[in-house]
């Protein structure tokens, strides 16, 4: 008889395993799959039912543990099923958005670029993408790998020189920012007038990087930040990244999300048209005098 530590270590290579075999089988018959989505259902839900359960659980802290995998396995599986209507995420608007960011840079004549959470927490950088640029800046709040300066984005004139770039860029920052609408404001200043930000986040995403997460910003929801009182007009909006949305409670609103697309990601482009209405925006309010934490450090994957 196995121990329970054994028998959990056996159901985790089992459950692992199957779902990286599902995967390369699935991926590998996608033709034979595609036209027939029945087959799809039949085989997921065969996968499902050889879950090892033959041998007696040894107590409650195992069932739960049973219980968590087999969970994931079957979102897993769930995912699995979407394939056929997965599209190449290079090709998604969302991605065009910052492409043609890119090429409005390389348009102007040595441009100066800042790039806002420039921190190498996944592995990913950009700095190489600008390196026709005379000035490249990285900013982040927490010092690091592709980090030139260190600050908050809230004080961000504090730390750079008032309209001292051409280009000013962040990605999957704005979500964390307990402020988004004087980082604008901060924004405006460090800006040339007539040069181009970008800006992309989530309109839907897990919780992250807590207990940083503080936003989420559907596309509309840009037009009350980037508009004439702070300086902009928005040149490119577009959301992207779709995904689906299952509801895991029988309240009858909900029941229906399933049939809808939620986006993950949401990108801008808007270019300085002035200096921000400083007779009517002011937010004089500390990031510190409303929470008393600090942005986690997290080091790159």
């Amino acid at each position: 008889m196995k121990t329970d530590e054994e028998y959990m270590d056996y159901i985790k290579r089992q459950h692992s395993n199957r779902k990286r075999n599902a995967a390369l089988y699935f991926f590998k018959h996608y033709d034979k799959y595609k036209p027939n989505k029945s087959l799809v259902w039949e085989f997921c839900s065969a996968s499902l039912r050889k879950i090892p359960t033959t041998q007696p659980l040894a107590g409650e802290c195992m069932n739960k543990k049973m219980k968590y995998y087999t969970k994931q396995l079957y979102f897993k599986i769930i995912d699995v099923m979407h394939f056929p209507f997965i599209k190449r995420g290079v090709d998604d608007p969302y991605h065009a958005v910052f492409r043609e960011f890119i090429s409005l840079s390389k348009q102007a004549y040595s441009p100066s670029i800042l790039e806002i959470g420039s921190r190498n927490v996944t592995g990913v950088t950009r700095r190489e993408i600008f390196s026709f640029c005379e000035d490249y800046v990285g900013f982040d709040i927490l010092a690091g790998d592709g980090v030139d300066i260190v600050g908050d984005v809230h004080k961000l004139s504090e730390s750079v020189p008032t309209e001292g770039f051409d280009f000013v860029y962040s990605i999957s920052v704005f979500e964390h920012l307990l402020f988004p609408w004087k980082a604008v404001l901060e924004i405006n200043r460090v800006m040339k007038s007539g040069g181009y930000v970008f800006i992309s986040t989530h309109p839907v995403w897990p919780e992250h990087e807590l207990p940083w997460d503080f936003w989420r910003f559907p596309r509309n929801g840009f037009h009350a930040l980037f508009n004439q009182y702070t300086g902009f007009e928005i040149v490119s909006l577009t959301e992207g990244l779709p995904c689906k949305t299952y509801s895991l409670v029988d309240d009858a609103p909900t029941r229906n999300n399933c049939f809808g697309t939620t986006n993950q990601g949401v990108a801008l482009i808007a270019r300085k048209i002035g200096s921000y209405r400083s007779d009517l925006l002011k937010w004089d309010i500390e990031v510190s005098d409303v929470v008393n934490s600090m942005y986690p450090s997290k080091q790159p994957s």
